[in-house]
């Protein structure tokens, strides 16, 4: 089948806007597989990497410390009993939330453009899932008796408090990490058998190979494959609403204003996405342009990731508008006053820089100028990631410092530890992805060459 130069275009759109002159989808297998087999990391990433480690050191610290002096070295107090760490928890859920989404749902969908950025996605979501779950487990107080949350026969006979919210999350970030690691596997395994051949030093051929499980590219082999990722895919599907509604009911359940909400798990799971797409697009910018993958991940990536930001902000937005119309159409005078304090309270900038972050920043991705920006849509991303933090810090403890009682009020001061171990988390997750880059494709090369060669023989 031939095609004119304005259709060749059209198609390379699907997997890159255009490409370099003389290039084909054979040389971006090897621009891919270079950057572990053959090139140098560029200084950036170890720099990256020292900085990232060096915070990884600032999280053991504090971890020791806290397991020796209990959780009453963090700011939590009598009225707010859930600071920094359930925070940090809801945050770290939500960025994880776009991996599963690009990498699932969007392939049940036949979005082929997701090729180039899931391979990516679907790591972030799994450090992000890691990181989240280092807060709970803290923030037990006891974290070497978590077991005791886990449904396991014993001798005296008791089980988990299954009506308890952190029994819930037990569930759903286990059921999660476990489907999305599993997932993530799974589409790399056409990948490893590729670096497997590739490589020229034994070591790496040893395990690659290992890592590849005896693929062979066999038509049993890509049979199989397909069919068991697309079980995945329709298994992984389901958790991107799940997991994150799950979370949103631990405050939901509550009677706390602010937190009995029936909005909160359509709101969450929106904030999820959107939290998500922003931590993706910032990882992605920078690597494309370190590593000179521009005709990989291309505008066009960005502009629809961009685009589906734009739509969840909007979303997170209207749950924003909800909470203060139903806040006052109640006419509950704790609901009504729980509005104003954040509006007006000791809090107040930190809601009032969310609206910004989250409502009014996002409203630039209406126009093409701006989403065609690489620097610009960097910027946002970066914004709406500070945004939902501020989110759950308002959510968390504007809710709690002043609830029902005068005579409990109090207020919420993080410490140096609890700055220490989110420090500290962020050093986690950007050391398990430099390493990721570094040693694993980040970008799937099968999928990319499947997209090309299904768009030119139909």
């Amino acid at each position: 089948m031939a095609f004119d130069p304005k259709e060749r275009e059209a198609i390379m759109g699907q997997v890159g806007d255009a490409l370099a002159p003389g290039q084909t989808m054979d040389s971006i297998g090897e621009d891919i597989s270079s950057i572990i087999l053959t090139k140098k990391p560029p200084k950036s990433w170890y720099i990256g990497l020292g900085i990232a480690g060096l915070l990884m050191g600032v999280l053991m610290v504090s971890v020791i410390h806290l397991l020796f002096f209990g959780v009453g070295v963090w700011g939590i107090n009598a009225p707010v009993g859930w600071g920094f760490a359930i925070i940090n928890f809801v945050w770290w859920i939500g960025i994880g939330h776009a991996g599963t989404l690009i990498s699932a749902v969007l392939f049940l969908f036949r979005q082929e453009w997701r090729t180039s950025i899931n391979r990516f996605a679907e790591a972030m979501t799994l450090f992000a899932v890691s990181a989240a779950g280092l807060f709970p487990l803290l923030h037990t107080g006891r974290p070497w008796l978590a077991y005791w949350m886990f449904p396991y026969p014993n001798t005296l006979g008791m089980w988990p408090q299954f009506r308890s919210p952190l029994i819930w999350d037990v569930f759903a970030v286990t059921t999660y990490a476990t489907v999305s690691a599993m997932f993530w596997y799974l589409g790399m395994i056409p990948d490893m058998a590729t670096m497997r051949d590739k490589a020229k030093v034994k070591i790496q051929k040893v395990i690659y190979g290992m890592a590849s499980m005896g693929w062979r590219g066999s038509a049993v082999d890509w049979h199989r494959y397909e069919v068991a990722y697309l079980l995945f895919a329709g298994l992984a599907t389901p958790l991107v609403i799940s997991v994150h509604s799950i979370v949103a009911l631990d405050f939901a359940v509550s009677v706390i204003p602010g937190w009995h909400t029936t909005i909160f798990p359509p709101y969450f799971v929106a904030g999820a996405v959107f939290s998500g797409f922003a931590m993706v697009l910032t990882l992605v910018i920078p690597v494309r342009a370190i590593y000179g993958l521009k005709h990989i991940i291309t505008i066009r990536h960005i502009d629809n990731m961009s685009k589906i930001m734009l739509a969840t902000g909007l979303m997170v937005f209207y749950g924003y508008l909800n909470e203060v119309f139903f806040g006052w159409y109640s006419a509950h005078e704790y609901e009504m006053y729980m509005i104003w304090n954040r509006m007006t309270g000791p809090y107040a900038p930190a809601f009032w820089a969310l609206i910004f972050c989250n409502g009014l920043v996002p409203q630039l991705l209406w126009f093409k100028r701006v989403r065609h920006n690489v620097i610009a849509i960097f910027f946002i991303s970066i914004v709406i990631n500070i945004g939902m933090w501020l989110e759950r810090f308002v959510i968390v403890v504007t809710s709690l410092h002043r609830d029902f009682l005068p005579s409990s009020w109090g207020m919420y001061y993080p410490t140096k530890w609890d700055l220490a171990i989110y420090a500290g988390s962020i050093g986690f997750f950007f050391f398990a992805m430099f390493l990721f880059i570094r040693w694993i494709p980040m970008i799937a090369i099968f999928e990319v060459r499947e997209v090309n060669h299904k768009q030119q023989h139909g």
